[in-house]
């Protein structure tokens, strides 16, 4: 009797390494963790990447600049139109061009539409992922809204390349404003859904608080940055620090918290809706007159020396590097991705929680993979 109590002990005190992917549902994306349990405890976690890296760095250094803007729709999928328009803003500050108020203000608008869509898709796989299959369908049900205006403004619905350098691909539907306008009314109405069915939620408390904090020391040092590093308490906000396109002429606040428990950064996430829907309205009927694109030339060089632009994706601080020497081609091009930042502060989250409550905290992260492997 001792000895199977003994083995029992034993096998409780083992060490068992598995992996959540590299393809699985919960991962969000083609991403792989190395597990180390005890029992149903987190030990250690080691993330391994690479999976579906595409070299984009590299292939920018043989594309010109305005079909570099074609690549960067493949990182961070879900923020296709901000990534597009830090490579616009990098290549226009080079080259010392001011671009139409007209442009500043519809890339600003597409910007937060963007950001809401993509809280959106977080929002409704966050709940799932916690066991909330309703949440999918409420989600994704008002994210085809935004996309129909994509689709209708520039004929793309996920990867838009609706920036250039200089300005737009073309001017905006005639239908754009006012079927912005119809969307605001809608969401207003809709997003106290989304806490009546999640945010409130009993089950939904107890598996996100307390679970996973991330301090502000540690946001700091591991360079986390968006709704992730403001959960923490860390004032990071591009938009306000370093204001481009329209941010400057919109009033809004930037969402801080302090606990940076998973909670917490699913809460930041929700408030930063309702201040996205406060910028479009601030600035949708305000759209100045004008052209959509400044004059350029049809061959863009960039003066020899470095050039870094940083733009607030949904999901943190994009960075742009570029090194040109002069020709059409940049001879290094280089970004800052936030999901990379965000992700390297796993291992710290995780250890000594559950399995279960990995899971909710790497989707509370909401990393997209692509945009690590780029």
């Amino acid at each position: 009797m001792s000895e199977e109590i003994s083995s029992v002990v034993d096998i409780d005190q083992q060490e068992y390494i598995i992996n959540i992917g590299p393809q699985h549902p919960s991962t969000h994306g083609v991403l792989r963790f190395v597990v180390s349990l005890q029992g149903e405890v987190v030990k250690s976690l080691q993330p391994h990447i690479g999976y579906i890296h595409r070299g984009i760095e590299k292939m920018c250094e043989n594309l010109t600049y305005q079909q570099i803007i074609h690549l960067t729709d493949r990182m961070d999928y879900l923020s296709a139109h901000t990534n597009n328009e830090a490579v616009c803003l990098c290549v226009e500050k080079a080259l010392g061009i001011e671009v139409p108020e007209r442009v500043k203000y519809i890339r600003t608008i597409l910007d937060e539409l963007t950001r809401l869509a993509s809280h959106q898709l977080w929002w409704c796989s966050f709940g799932m992922d916690l066991g909330g299959q309703t949440c999918y369908f409420y989600g994704l049900r008002d994210r085809e809204k935004i996309l129909d205006i994509f689709e209708e403004t520039c004929g793309a619905r996920l990867l838009l390349s609706y920036n250039t350098p200089g300005g737009l691909m073309w001017d905006i539907h005639p239908n754009f404003q006012k079927r912005i306008k119809e969307f605001i009314k809608y969401f207003r109405k809709k997003l106290p859904e989304y806490d009546a069915i999640l945010t409130g939620n009993v089950i939904m408390h107890q598996r996100t608080e307390d679970i996973g904090i991330l301090s502000l020391e540690d946001a700091i040092s591991y360079g986390i940055t968006g709704p992730t590093a403001r959960a923490s308490g860390f004032s990071c906000d591009v938009r306000k620090r370093y204001p481009y396109s329209a941010y400057d002429k919109a009033d809004f606040k930037e969402i801080i918290y302090t606990k940076g428990d998973t909670f917490h950064r699913y809460q930041a996430r929700m408030d930063e809706m309702w201040e996205s829907m406060k910028i479009l309205e601030q600035l949708v009927d305000n759209i100045p007159e004008g052209d959509f694109t400044a004059k350029m030339k049809p061959v863009i060089k960039l003066p020899e020396g470095e050039y870094y632009q940083r733009v607030e994706s949904a999901r943190g601080e994009l960075g742009v590097f570029i090194v040109s020497k002069g020709e059409k081609y940049p001879y290094r091009m280089k970004f800052r991705s936030p999901n990379f930042c965000n992700l390297a502060i796993m291992n710290k989250l995780t250890s000594n929680f559950k399995i279960a409550d990995l899971i909710a905290i790497s989707g509370s992260l909401d990393l997209v993979i692509p945009d690590i492997d780029r």
